[in-house]
């Protein structure tokens, strides 16, 4: 299924990158007659919290740019595993539905707000946005936006921000990576894991453990240093190859996986919640679930912590960049990725793409993890004909 996924993802993505590098060169004159011929778009609508069947594809106002904002024509929308946590409501004050999901996105600049400045109509952009990602046309703010390096193409961008710059900040940001240290990642397969992998390359010697479903092993096996099953018991693994245990560990399951990754830190040790995945069981929120998972979670005592000298550290990318305002130093990170990039350092792994459609069954997808690298949302892709 995988390797399907992988050769659609190919075919889409040249179809993509073909038609990209022919509305650049048209300039602003294709974008302003497309955004003159209607004043309404297509957008992925969640009505409500709940399952799948509280999201629909529906015609919705086309946004126009306030000051300080970018009017995006959108390409390709990056799908994540908060995203689903969304649908279900399953986050800390979500906002009201409806709502337009999706936090990524890649596409061309089609006009600019009032003080806009160092961007142009018919740039290649991709940006963050704060809900309202999964449509045809987007707007926002100037600082959450970024150009697209000329040979990336725009799966390749939408799948860029939210993978890369988490993995960059909880490695070097709030673990800080160095040469001879280990890591620990889960979801090795996942887009967050793929970049952890490929940011930890660029440091000599680091040692990768990774923990990953068995059927993905094969094509991921050559990012990780030692890969193991997600059902195994990674510790003892873990502790067998490296007594001591690991530098870093960078958890995005929670519940039980948290004391585990405690107990393998070496001292001096940093332990990074980045997600609460074991929390999501169900196709709708499961209060059970929570509350077993939240139940499982290690009981930190500080003094235990200043004793074993050990770091505990939380991480949440949106709440950064949208709650607590640290669009400058998100920017910074993004050029140092960027330039990575342009060195062929780090490249995203994109697993697939889905028409706006098929957003439930992409969304499946993520849940089953059946995912090797970034789901992807392609604007311009017409649904797969269901083959009997």
């Amino acid at each position: 299924m995988a390797k399907e996924g992988a050769q659609r993802a190919e075919e889409t993505e040249q179809m993509i990158e073909k038609e990209g590098s022919k509305e650049a060169a048209e300039g602003s004159a294709a974008g302003s007659l497309r955004a003159g011929d209607t004043k309404e778009m297509r957008a992925v609508v969640l009505s409500a919290f709940g399952g799948l069947n509280k999201l629909r594809v529906s015609k919705k106002a086309m946004p126009e740019p306030q000051e300080g904002e970018l009017k995006i024509r959108v390409k390709a929308c990056g799908l994540n595993f908060i995203d689903l946590m969304v649908r279900q409501g399953n986050i800390d004050n979500p906002p009201k539905t409806p709502l337009v999901p999706g936090f990524e996105c890649s596409g061309i600049v089609e006009a600019l707000g009032d003080s806009v400045k160092g961007f142009e109509i018919g740039d290649r952009v991709m940006a963050f946005v704060n809900y309202n990602a999964w449509a045809e046309v987007v707007c926002t703010p100037v600082e959450f936006v970024y150009k697209i390096p000329d040979d990336m193409s725009y799966s390749e961008a939408a799948a860029f921000p939210m993978n890369f710059v988490t993995a960059y900040m909880m490695l070097f940001e709030v673990a800080n990576l160095r040469e001879g240290m280990s890591v620990l990642v889960h979801s090795a397969g996942g887009g967050v894991g793929q970049a952890v992998a490929q940011l930890c390359s660029t440091i000599p010697n680091v040692t990768v453990f990774g923990t990953a479903s068995s059927f993905k092993h094969e094509a991921i096996k050559d990012s990780v240093t030692h890969l193991f099953d997600r059902n195994a018991d990674y510790v003892q693994e873990v502790k067998r190859i490296s007594a001591d245990g690991v530098d870093i560990v960078l958890d995005c399951l929670c519940g039980e996986n948290t004391g585990k990754g405690l107990s393998l830190l070496k001292p001096l040790g940093t332990y990074i919640l980045y997600g609460s995945s074991n929390m999501v069981t169900g196709e709708t929120k499961s209060f059970f679930s929570f509350a077993k998972s939240w139940w499982q979670v290690e009981k930190v005592n500080p003094i235990k912590l200043y004793e074993e000298n050990k770091v505990i550290a939380g991480f949440s990318l949106l709440n950064l960049l949208f709650k607590q305002n640290r669009g400058g130093l998100i920017k910074g990170v993004m050029d140092k990725l960027l330039n990575l990039y342009n060195n062929k350092k780090i490249k995203p792994v994109v697993d697939s793409l889905w028409a706006l459609e098929e957003v439930k069954e992409a969304m499946q997808r993520i849940h089953d993890r059946g995912n090797i690298g970034k789901l992807m949302l392609d604007v311009e892709k017409a649904p797969t004909p269901l083959v009997s």
